[in-house]
């Protein structure tokens, strides 16, 4: 194939982004119906920092990579919302640690079966679960690594 028959090398970056807020959206809008409306994808990013033992806004923060006061910030509106809570640490009464809610907890466990849902749809639309998985298998072997590196967020962040 010649240079010109070929889309543009900036295609593919954003064709993947497309696909990210294609699946991100439609996650949303869904748990959004299932009990969830307040969720914004930046807040699945933050759960899964603060991990099923919890943490605290500072570890938080280096997990994410945003300041203290921004991760505290997060906190705080999802404190509100009811999904995480801060408590005492067992280890050091001088830390806060922040965990995740049953509300919290909750979403998670309704994300995962969305995803699972979407995934099989995507695999409809692309001709069969064949055809999906060697989409994967090929994004693996160009994007390999750890897939749950949280701080992505910090790329729209200021320096």
């Amino acid at each position: 194939m010649s240079r010109e028959d070929r889309a543009p090398g900036y295609e593919l970056p954003l064709r993947l982004l497309f696909a990210f807020r294609l699946i991100i959206d439609e996650l949303h809008e869904r748990i959004g119906h299932e009990g969830h409306p307040d969720l914004r994808p930046m807040h699945g990013f933050v759960f899964q920092a603060i991990g099923p033992d919890g943490t605290t806004a500072v570890e938080l923060g280096r997990r994410l990579g945003v300041s203290k006061q921004a991760a505290g910030k997060t906190v705080e509106q999802l404190e509100r919302l009811g999904y995480v809570e801060r408590g005492g640490d067992p280890a050091d009464a001088r830390r806060k640690v922040v965990r995740l809610t049953e509300r919290g907890t909750d979403s998670l466990v309704r994300s995962a079966r969305i995803f699972e849902e979407l995934r099989e749809e995507w695999a409809e639309r692309l001709g069969g679960e064949e055809r999906l998985r060697e989409l994967e298998d090929a994004l693996r072997e160009l994007a390999p690594g750890n897939p749950f590196r949280l701080d992505t967020p910090r790329w729209f962040g200021a320096p």
